[in-house]
């Protein structure tokens, strides 16, 4: 199921197995407090918790054992397990027989980001499995409009997608901001240039803007994106390896004839991340694309021998990228 299921499923009644998993911490952290909230009684006595690191080999038996208690005076024992991607011969010896016929009276919670690998869990017996992956960037957008309208702040669709942008549709980032934004505001409208003050913009983000700059030959705005990452990482490298790495992954997708989902699984992007990229690739086009991908491989291959400084080298770059072609 999705996260945005959790609720409902919850209220149905509990499962005996959760696998949180997914590369979004605010998804994680939000199904996990759901569950708990629904059926945890008296938690210093009925919960338990486990770094899934530990749990190796012959030491699954004391995860199993604490699953096997019985609580204390509630309905449910919850224990939780964090990172924990046991292999097939593990699950094998000591796991399968619990996740066969697994006590009713415990609920076990397993959060993982999904970084490593290990028996696909997901497919056992008695595991309700949930997505807490990133979720659309539309998606991100309407969390932000709905919440802030609950604490009686109106903002229109643009401001709401600047505050997803900005945070590059991470929910964990989003929602620190937007309760950033609730304090600040307490009620009224909320303008773009009070998104622009308050909403931190990720590094990451300012990155986009700066090559977004580039598909639009604006050189005064990569100009002015790149005196305010310089102020605040003080790294010329930090941009020529961003730089680098957006011509990179425009030079993969113009040359490939993958369809789009194909292309974000191979890259490890969102579906909407690429076909922007596809975009900005149309507008720049493939032989200036191969041809900055070069220098700028060429100009980082001269700062790290030495022969150039990284801020020569990010001088070139700019020079090469707006006034070469």
């Amino acid at each position: 199921m999705k996260y945005t299921q959790l609720k409902n499923s919850i209220s149905e009644g509990a499962n005996s197995i959760y696998l949180l998993e997914g590369d979004d911490a605010y998804f994680r952290m939000k199904g996990e407090e759901q569950i708990k909230l629904a059926f945890l009684q008296m938690p210093e006595l009925n919960y338990s918790s486990f770094d899934g690191e530990t749990l190796k080999g012959g030491a699954l038996s004391s995860l199993v054992a604490a699953i096997k208690n019985y609580p204390f005076m509630a309905e449910k024992r919850i224990i939780k397990v964090t990172e924990f991607y046991p292999s097939e011969s593990e699950y094998e010896t000591y796991l399968k027989s619990l996740f066969d016929d697994f006590p009713s009276s415990s609920i076990l919670i397993i959060v993982n980001t999904g970084a490593k690998k290990g028996v696909d869990l997901k497919r056992k017996k008695s595991v309700a499995y949930v997505d807490c992956s990133k979720t659309e960037p539309d998606a991100v957008s309407k969390w932000v409009y709905i919440t802030l309208k609950r604490a009686g702040i109106a903002a229109s669709a643009a401001v709401c997608e600047s505050v997803a942008e900005y945070c590059l549709h991470n929910m964990a980032r989003v929602s620190v901001e937007v309760e950033k934004i609730i304090a600040y505001k307490g009620g009224g409208t909320l303008m773009q240039n009070e998104v622009d003050e308050l909403v931190f913009r990720d590094a990451d983000y300012r990155i986009y803007e700066l090559t977004n700059a580039i598909s639009r030959k604006n050189y005064c705005k990569f100009c002015e994106i790149a005196a305010e990452l310089l102020i605040k990482s003080g790294d010329e490298m930090t941009i020529l390896s961003g730089l680098f790495s957006y011509f990179k992954n425009l030079s993969v997708i113009v040359c490939s004839k993958d369809s789009v989902s194909s292309l974000a699984v191979m890259m490890k992007m969102k579906e909407y991340a690429v076909k922007k990229s596809m975009e900005q690739a149309d507008a720049i086009g493939e032989k200036i694309i191969n041809e900055t991908l070069s220098y700028l491989y060429s100009v980082v291959s001269e700062v790290k021998s030495g022969r150039l400084t990284p801020k020569s080298a990010l001088q070139n770059a700019e020079n090469f990228i707006f006034f070469s072609n």
